[in-house]
Protein backbone atom coordinates (compact mmCIF):
# COMPACT_ATOMS: atom_id res chain seq x y z
CA UNK A 1 0.00 0.00 0.00
CA UNK A 2 1.31 3.61 -0.93
CA UNK A 3 -0.24 6.84 -0.21
CA UNK A 4 0.90 9.98 -1.42
CA UNK A 5 -0.17 13.55 -0.09
CA UNK A 6 -2.78 15.81 -2.47
CA UNK A 7 -1.15 18.80 -2.16
CA UNK A 8 -2.25 22.28 -3.15
CA UNK A 9 1.09 23.44 -4.20
CA UNK A 10 3.76 21.70 -6.22
CA UNK A 11 6.44 19.93 -3.51
CA UNK A 12 9.30 17.56 -4.01
CA UNK A 13 7.63 13.93 -4.64
CA UNK A 14 9.54 12.57 -1.89
CA UNK A 15 7.53 14.43 0.67
CA UNK A 16 4.24 13.70 -0.74
CA UNK A 17 4.99 9.95 -0.61
CA UNK A 18 6.62 10.11 3.59
CA UNK A 19 3.56 9.17 5.71
CA UNK A 20 3.90 7.26 9.06
CA UNK A 21 2.19 3.93 8.61
CA UNK A 22 1.67 1.19 12.03
CA UNK A 23 1.63 -2.17 9.11
CA UNK A 24 5.57 -3.08 9.07
CA UNK A 25 6.23 -6.48 7.21
CA UNK A 26 7.85 -7.90 10.06
CA UNK A 27 9.52 -10.50 8.00
CA UNK A 28 12.13 -7.91 5.98
CA UNK A 29 14.90 -6.54 8.08
CA UNK A 30 15.86 -3.02 7.09
CA UNK A 31 19.67 -3.84 5.44
CA UNK A 32 22.53 -2.58 7.55
CA UNK A 33 23.44 -0.71 4.56
CA UNK A 34 20.69 0.92 4.62
CA UNK A 35 20.41 1.33 8.03
CA UNK A 36 23.80 3.29 7.66
CA UNK A 37 22.67 5.54 4.99
CA UNK A 38 19.52 6.64 7.14
CA UNK A 39 22.25 7.89 9.75
CA UNK A 40 24.34 9.29 7.18
CA UNK A 41 21.46 11.38 6.29
CA UNK A 42 20.93 12.45 9.91
CA UNK A 43 24.74 13.59 10.47
CA UNK A 44 24.50 15.99 7.79
CA UNK A 45 21.27 18.27 9.20
CA UNK A 46 22.11 21.69 10.01
CA UNK A 47 22.18 22.69 13.75
CA UNK A 48 23.15 25.68 16.03
CA UNK A 49 26.72 26.42 16.21
CA UNK A 50 26.75 22.96 14.17
CA UNK A 51 26.48 21.67 18.10
CA UNK A 52 25.37 18.02 16.23
CA UNK A 53 23.00 17.53 19.33
CA UNK A 54 21.63 14.16 17.84
CA UNK A 55 21.83 10.75 19.34
CA UNK A 56 20.01 7.44 18.71
CA UNK A 57 19.13 4.56 20.39
CA UNK A 58 18.53 1.57 18.27
CA UNK A 59 16.98 -1.70 18.44
CA UNK A 60 16.63 -4.47 15.79
CA UNK A 61 14.17 -7.25 15.79
CA UNK A 62 17.27 -9.65 14.81
CA UNK A 63 18.48 -8.72 18.34
CA UNK A 64 15.41 -9.81 20.49
CA UNK A 65 16.41 -8.95 23.82
CA UNK A 66 17.66 -5.20 23.35
CA UNK A 67 14.45 -5.14 20.72
CA UNK A 68 11.92 -6.08 23.94
CA UNK A 69 14.18 -3.63 26.05
CA UNK A 70 13.40 -0.46 23.67
CA UNK A 71 9.45 -1.79 22.99
CA UNK A 72 8.78 -1.92 26.97
CA UNK A 73 9.53 1.81 26.62
CA UNK A 74 6.93 2.76 24.53
CA UNK A 75 2.97 3.28 25.83
CA UNK A 76 1.07 0.06 25.81
CA UNK A 77 -0.93 1.22 22.61
CA UNK A 78 1.90 1.44 20.65
CA UNK A 79 3.51 -1.52 21.51
CA UNK A 80 0.50 -3.50 19.94
CA UNK A 81 1.89 -2.45 16.48
CA UNK A 82 5.26 -1.23 16.72
CA UNK A 83 6.28 -5.17 17.94
CA UNK A 84 6.17 -5.35 14.42
CA UNK A 85 8.51 -3.32 12.66
CA UNK A 86 12.02 -4.24 12.28
CA UNK A 87 13.61 -1.31 13.59
CA UNK A 88 12.41 0.84 16.97
CA UNK A 89 14.81 4.05 17.12
CA UNK A 90 14.53 6.81 20.21
CA UNK A 91 16.55 10.08 19.43
CA UNK A 92 18.20 11.86 22.39
CA UNK A 93 19.38 15.42 22.33
CA UNK A 94 22.54 16.97 23.90
CA UNK A 95 20.89 19.97 25.70
CA UNK A 96 23.93 21.49 26.81
CA UNK A 97 26.62 23.34 24.01
CA UNK A 98 29.81 21.10 24.27
CA UNK A 99 31.80 24.25 23.70
CA UNK A 100 30.43 26.25 26.29
CA UNK A 101 28.54 23.94 28.58
CA UNK A 102 25.73 26.65 28.14
CA UNK A 103 21.85 25.29 27.42
CA UNK A 104 20.93 24.75 24.23
CA UNK A 105 17.73 25.92 23.54
CA UNK A 106 17.66 24.54 19.93
CA UNK A 107 18.09 21.00 20.95
CA UNK A 108 15.08 19.22 20.42
CA UNK A 109 14.56 22.02 17.12
CA UNK A 110 18.02 19.80 16.02
CA UNK A 111 17.24 16.41 16.66
CA UNK A 112 13.96 17.58 14.82
CA UNK A 113 16.05 18.40 11.81
CA UNK A 114 18.25 15.40 11.94
CA UNK A 115 15.10 12.49 11.77
CA UNK A 116 13.42 14.45 9.08
CA UNK A 117 16.24 14.50 6.98
CA UNK A 118 16.42 10.21 8.05
CA UNK A 119 13.12 10.01 6.83
CA UNK A 120 13.74 12.17 3.54
CA UNK A 121 16.25 9.57 2.96
CA UNK A 122 14.46 6.66 4.03
CA UNK A 123 11.28 7.82 1.56
CA UNK A 124 13.49 7.61 -1.27
CA UNK A 125 14.54 4.01 -0.16
CA UNK A 126 11.36 2.58 0.26
CA UNK A 127 11.14 2.66 4.19
CA UNK A 128 8.91 4.18 6.33
CA UNK A 129 8.79 5.66 9.71
CA UNK A 130 6.35 6.26 12.55
CA UNK A 131 7.07 8.74 15.51
CA UNK A 132 5.86 8.35 18.41
CA UNK A 133 5.02 11.23 21.66
CA UNK A 134 3.86 7.95 23.35
CA UNK A 135 6.73 6.76 25.19
CA UNK A 136 8.70 6.74 28.09
CA UNK A 137 11.11 9.13 28.76
CA UNK A 138 11.81 7.85 32.37
CA UNK A 139 12.45 4.18 31.46
CA UNK A 140 14.56 4.87 28.40
CA UNK A 141 16.31 6.86 30.49
CA UNK A 142 17.19 4.10 32.94
CA UNK A 143 16.79 1.21 30.83
CA UNK A 144 19.59 2.81 28.65
CA UNK A 145 21.39 4.62 31.57
CA UNK A 146 20.79 7.95 29.55
CA UNK A 147 23.39 10.42 31.43
CA UNK A 148 21.98 14.01 32.65
CA UNK A 149 22.16 16.27 30.04
CA UNK A 150 20.39 14.05 27.68
CA UNK A 151 17.09 14.17 26.67
CA UNK A 152 14.95 11.37 24.87
CA UNK A 153 12.80 13.11 22.20
CA UNK A 154 10.96 10.54 20.91
CA UNK A 155 10.25 7.12 19.55
CA UNK A 156 10.72 5.88 16.17
CA UNK A 157 9.17 2.65 14.53
CA UNK A 158 11.03 1.97 10.64
CA UNK A 159 10.76 -0.23 8.49
CA UNK A 160 9.04 -1.69 5.31
CA UNK A 161 5.16 -1.62 4.62
CA UNK A 162 3.19 -4.20 6.09
CA UNK A 163 -0.11 -5.14 5.40
CA UNK A 164 -2.63 -3.28 6.98
CA UNK A 165 -5.36 -6.17 7.80
CA UNK A 166 -2.50 -7.21 10.34
CA UNK A 167 -3.64 -4.05 12.37
CA UNK A 168 -7.09 -4.08 14.96
CA UNK A 169 -9.52 -2.35 13.53
CA UNK A 170 -9.34 1.22 15.10
CA UNK A 171 -5.67 1.12 13.45
CA UNK A 172 -6.59 -0.79 10.44
CA UNK A 173 -8.80 2.39 9.58
CA UNK A 174 -6.60 4.95 10.45
CA UNK A 175 -4.48 3.00 8.49
CA UNK A 176 -6.38 3.26 5.17
CA UNK A 177 -7.88 7.04 6.02
CA UNK A 178 -5.06 10.00 5.06
CA UNK A 179 -4.46 12.62 7.69
CA UNK A 180 -5.82 15.90 6.99
CA UNK A 181 -3.42 19.42 7.45
CA UNK A 182 -4.34 22.40 7.96
CA UNK A 183 -4.03 24.54 5.03
CA UNK A 184 -0.88 27.37 4.68
CA UNK A 185 -3.55 30.19 5.13
CA UNK A 186 -3.77 28.97 8.42
CA UNK A 187 -0.09 29.18 9.69
CA UNK A 188 2.15 31.47 7.41
CA UNK A 189 1.58 34.91 8.65
CA UNK A 190 2.71 38.69 8.20
CA UNK A 191 2.55 41.54 9.48
CA UNK A 192 1.32 40.53 12.88
CA UNK A 193 0.30 37.13 14.39
CA UNK A 194 -2.93 35.77 13.32
CA UNK A 195 -2.72 37.77 9.75
CA UNK A 196 -2.14 35.47 6.81
CA UNK A 197 0.99 37.00 4.71
CA UNK A 198 -0.76 38.65 1.67
CA UNK A 199 1.45 36.60 -0.82
CA UNK A 200 -0.40 32.93 0.59
CA UNK A 201 -3.34 33.89 -0.80
CA UNK A 202 -2.26 34.28 -4.48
Amino acid sequence: MSRQAETRHPIHDLLRRRWSPRAFDPNRPVEHDKLRSLFEAARWASSSFNAQPWHFLVATREQPEDFQKMLSCLAEKNQQWAKTAPVLIIPVASTNFAHNSKANRHAFHDVGLAVGAMLVQATAMDIYAHQMAGFSAEKAREAYQIPEGFEPVSAIAMGYLGDPSSLPEDLRQRELTPSPRKHIEEFVYGGRWGHTADWVKG
